[in-house]
């Protein structure tokens, strides 16, 4: 019989995980993160960016988590960056660079702290400022013509390999 969310026995779980989303817009975009947020018991999200809103499709993809994932907007990155450094977070950018770190062979240092996994603009990616300050820099590797994939599905396979690692 296929279970439902209703008869399903997953352990409901906390993950020391902030995501930092640079600068996402896009309101389908938003309402998935809210829903892989709390699929991967992720602490917060913190949205960067002065165009950042909720419109009404958010409730649709986000399937209402927005009710009960932590989250709150800001419009300086760079000041979050500096308040999560001063809070002793482990910084992880997701993104491909010439010395970025493929996702299969990451490993989590420090497993004790909490983590912030950086996500970029659907565009543009995460700004080289923001690669500059960082501890690691993360990318999956394609195997197809593109170099990238949907915001959405690249913090999810992230965030299952991230999560996959602190709880083993």
């Amino acid at each position: 019989m296929q279970l439902t969310h209703h008869n399903s026995n997953f352990k409901k779980q906390k993950h020391p995980i902030t995501l930092v989303c640079d600068n996402i817009t896009n309101t389908p975009n938003i309402g998935s993160l809210f829903r892989i947020a709390d699929a991967f018991g992720v602490e917060e999200i913190i949205f960067c960016g002065e165009n950042v809103s909720f419109g009404k499709r958010i409730t649709k993809t986000s399937r209402s988590t927005e009710k009960y994932v932590n989250h709150k907007i800001e419009i300086e990155i760079a000041n979050v960056i500096e308040n999560l450094k001063n809070d002793n977070y482990y910084l992880i950018a997701l993104e491909i660079t010439e010395s970025s770190t493929e996702l299969n062979d990451f490993k989590l240092k420090r497993t004790n702290q909490p983590t912030a996994l950086i996500l970029g603009h659907e565009s543009f990616g995460v700004s080289e400022s923001i690669l500059n300050q960082v501890d690691a820099v993360v990318h999956i590797n394609m195997f197809g013509n593109n170099s990238s994939m949907n915001v959405v599905q690249a913090t999810s396979i992230t965030l299952y390999e991230l999560t996959k690692q602190l709880n083993s």
